[in-house]
């Protein structure tokens, strides 16, 4: 039990020190040996859980698929409206970016180009089905305008959030990025939400940017 233990922290370890190195200075620029490195490993140790640097890829793409799928699961069940459930989804992603290196790196990964080996699914593909769920249900709801088409804006809504991280982590520090999420929504719920319904979701947003940043 403490050998299968000492495996699994060595192993968490790996993966950490790879996002880490993934997400400051790209996939292509990171090599093995700089894993190691960092992770502060023998070869063997790392050699023993991944084989090469796809599988560690994979790996950080598998977590970040994992977690993002627990977020949309919790928000089911609280009984959100689903532009609420929406919202709190792309600020719980933000969160678990600000908090860690592997859903920072992943979102690199994705718009590397990094092949995503099945079944696992691209998280891109992913967030455009979940939006456009939600997305569905909040024009059921009327809490988003009745006439949009919601493939396109769906697609518009990831683009915007991909765009608003990835551009984010150029410019901004780590920190800004709850103030991004928000500027973000601020454009959006103006947008799509009906003028007697706005007060809420932008509140709502202003709410969760404080408690990333607060927390």
């Amino acid at each position: 039990m403490a050998r299968q233990l000492r495996a699994e922290q060595t192993r968490a370890t790996i993966i950490t020190a790879a996002a880490d190195l993934f997400d400051h200075q790209g996939y292509e620029s990171t090599s093995l040996s700089d894993i190691v490195e960092h992770a502060r490993v023998t070869k063997g140790a790392l050699y023993f859980h991944f084989a090469a640097k796809e599988d560690l890829a994979h790996a950080i793409l598998e977590i970040q698929s994992t977690a993002a799928r627990k977020l949309v699961e919790e928000m089911d069940s609280r009984g959100c409206t689903s532009l609420e459930a929406l919202i709190r989804t792309t600020f719980g992603i933000a969160r678990l970016s600000v908090d860690g290196p592997i859903h920072r790196a992943g979102l690199r990964l994705a718009t590397a180009g990094v092949a995503v080996r099945p079944p696992l699914r691209h998280p891109f593909t992913e967030w455009l089905e979940f939006f456009s769920r939600k997305l569905g249900g909040a024009v059921r709801e009327a809490d988003v305008h009745h006439d949009i088409d919601i493939e396109a804006v769906a697609h518009a809504l990831v683009s915007f959030f991909v765009g608003t991280r990835v551009v984010g982590r150029s410019l901004d520090p780590l920190a800004r990025q709850p103030r991004r999420m928000a500027e973000m929504w601020h454009v959006l719920i103006r947008g799509l939400v009906p003028v007697p319904r706005r007060a809420r979701y932008l509140s709502l947003a202003t709410r969760l940017e404080r408690e990333i940043t607060a927390g």
